[in-house]
């Protein structure tokens, strides 16, 4: 029996620290990363789209039109080829006007989802970790924010608000002042589900120090559903904003898609039959609205386990009935040129088979693949129930 050196163990190592690492991610590493993105449906495509073009719209519109704020010797007009979108009551072009406005409700909608995320995430996540006392205060603190009604709160604190001072920074802090509360009581139930788990408690073991493992260990499972938040902000803060416009209490000297509403009611614009003044902003609203609506149901199916089952049992369901139904027309005698296509798929399954399989191999395999999809399937409905 052969004996080994003490120095050939370190020889080994050493020449195993040479040894060129593998190229490529890790495959955990890259399951765990797939398993945080959305599955592609069409309906995640449609609300891409509609916010991708909303956002390119607000973006790049103010850089293509004209002056907004240009008052013209014409009054009320109806789109034209001078005027895609008509003008106001003054003379000004509404295409204008809604390119800069869009780009207004944009600002403060971005600006209220990420102050709106960062503050539940600071009190539900922070509290939830640290637990005791400073978790009791922001639970009381959020609980109270929960129960005073958001749409009084935001009238009352604008209408404090001088009105020299509420520009979009203002109106998008007091829209985040009220907003947060509910997100936070999310993020901490799910912060208390995570800080248990053997990862977070090696962390904690090792001497790693609280920022860290919140950062490290317990932020990255949380993604889907600050992403979640944070388009329910968005959403949120437009439609907020627009209403605090429309009642005269929106951001001075800006132009939103709020403000464009405000002076379309002032200028009676429906009365007289001014739908392109209207009709315009209400429509964006509603578009980006539904838009970011898709993509967050898409964010729900990795929030929620019971709706990416169910999809994928569903699919499996549908695979099923196609096979059922290549077999049900193999079984079939029409013409002779569907005849031969089935028998080819038949024939075909049979060559896939291995030698010693029995001759009704094929049927075999599509019976158990219908039998699993349908048993899947009936587990997830009842999973929902």
């Amino acid at each position: 029996m052969s004996t080994m050196n003490p120095g050939d163990g370190a020889a080994m190592a050493a020449a195993a620290d040479q040894l060129p690492a593998e190229a490529g991610p890790h495959p955990v590493t890259e399951k765990r990363r797939s398993s945080l993105l959305p599955t592609m449906t069409p309906w995640l495509a449609l609300g891409m789209t509609l916010v991708g073009s909303i956002a390119l719209f607000g973006i790049l519109g103010p850089f293509l039109v004209g002056d907004p704020d240009q008052i013209r010797d014409m009054g009320l007009r109806a789109p034209s080829g001078s005027f895609l979108l008509g003008t106001t009551n003054t003379g000004q072009d509404v295409l204008a006007q809604l390119a800069y406005a869009t780009r207004g409700s944009l600002e403060i909608g971005v600006l209220v989802g990420i102050l709106a995320t960062v503050l539940s995430a600071f009190f539900g996540i922070y509290g939830a970790y640290r637990g005791g006392f400073i978790d009791e205060v922001f639970s009381l603190l959020s609980n109270v924010f929960l129960v005073i009604p958001g749409l009084p709160l935001v009238i009352v604190i604008s209408g404090f608000v001088p009105q020299s001072s509420r520009g979009l920074w203002t109106i998008a802090v007091v829209l985040a002042v009220t907003s947060w509360a509910a997100s936070a009581r999310v993020l901490r139930a799910q912060t208390l589900s995570v800080r248990h788990r053997d990862y977070v408690a090696a962390a904690q073991t090792s001497g790693e120090k609280p920022w860290r493992v919140i950062v490290v260990e317990i932020l990255p499972n949380l993604l889907p559903v600050l992403a979640s938040q944070f388009v329910f902000a968005v959403i949120a803060a437009i439609l907020g904003e627009a209403g605090l416009s429309f009642i005269g209490l929106g951001a001075s000297n800006s132009a939103t898609l709020g403000t464009m509403l405000y002076y379309a009611q002032n200028g009676f614009a429906l009365s007289l039959g001014a739908w392109w003044w209207f009709v315009p902003p209400g429509l964006i609203i509603a578009l980006f609205g539904m838009g970011m609506s898709l993509i967050n149901f898409s964010i729900d199916e990795i929030i929620n386990p019971r709706l990416k089952n169910l999809r994928r049992h569903r699919k499996l369901a549908k695979r099923a009935a196609r096979l059922e139904r290549r077999r049900a027309g193999s079984c079939d005698s029409p013409g002779p040129e569907t005849s031969g296509t089935s028998n080819g798929r038949v024939e075909s399954a049979r060559d896939d088979a291995p030698d010693d399989a029995p001759d009704d191999a094929p049927d075999i395999a599509l019976d158990d693949a219908h039998n699993t999809a349908l048993d899947t399937d009936v587990d997830a409905k009842e999973e929902v129930r």
